[in-house]
């Protein structure tokens, strides 16, 4: 089977078990929900800058929820069967499109509930949704790669956070830059930089994860 054979199985196989037990992606959205409700007891109004930062970081915390589990709920035993059937690029490029794809219908999720709770203005409508859609790429693409690095360790959890703080911090702000300048409704031209950032960022992890992960999976 080709590499791209192999991915289609892999996601596949993901999206089966995910489906068969509902569990996790219920718990994360309940998380979602409940805690854009709790924000609108709490606050009421916010203003717009608010408005944006609360977003990001209740589609943060989601995201870390969502995909720590990548790697760390998979067995030894079946971690060896994967390593007998597929190559190490067929199982890090499924883990990342399958994640891509939880955290951008989590995404739709979150910003049309958060939307219909905190009525505010955007004033680019398309253009932030760019932004959530580049933002769930990019939460996907680095916590999948970090979530496979802390896996390999005893203490996972706690190493996952000390790799993600020095990536993550940079990549919020230019991700609450670019969505500001959508929600005021700026010249599109303004966040072409902050988008160039955002991508060159996407490409150099998901190249670095291909080019590391087979030595981690040896391993």
């Amino acid at each position: 089977m080709n590499l791209s054979g192999q991915v289609k199985f892999l996601v596949r196989k993901d999206i089966v078990l995910e489906w068969r037990s509902k569990y996790a992606f219920n718990g994360i959205l309940l998380y979602v929900v409940s805690t854009i409700f709790v924000c609108y007891l709490s606050f009421k109004r916010v203003d717009p800058i608010t408005w944006n930062a609360l977003f990001w970081i209740i589609m943060l915390f989601a995201s870390v929820n969502a995909i720590a589990k990548s790697f760390m709920q998979e067995s030894k035993g079946r971690q060896l069967y994967y390593y007998s059937l597929t190559s190490a690029r067929a199982i890090i490029l499924s883990k990342i499109i399958y994640n891509v794809l939880l955290m951008l219908l989590l995404s739709a999720i979150a910003i049309f509930f958060y939307a219909l709770v905190f009525k505010n203005q955007i004033g680019d409508v398309w253009f932030y949704l760019l932004a959530v859609f580049i933002g769930s790429l990019s939460f996907a693409s680095v916590f999948t790669m970090i979530s496979g690095i802390a896996s390999k360790a005893s203490n996972s959890g706690a190493l996952m956070a000390v790799l993600s703080f020095p990536v993550i911090i940079p990549l919020l702000i230019v991700l609450i830059k670019f969505s500001k300048n959508a929600m005021d409704g700026l010249d599109r031209s303004v966040s072409y930089n902050e988008i160039g950032v955002l991508l060159a960022i996407n490409i150099i992890v998901i190249t670095v994860s291909l080019l590391l992960f087979p030595f981690l999976w040896r391993d």
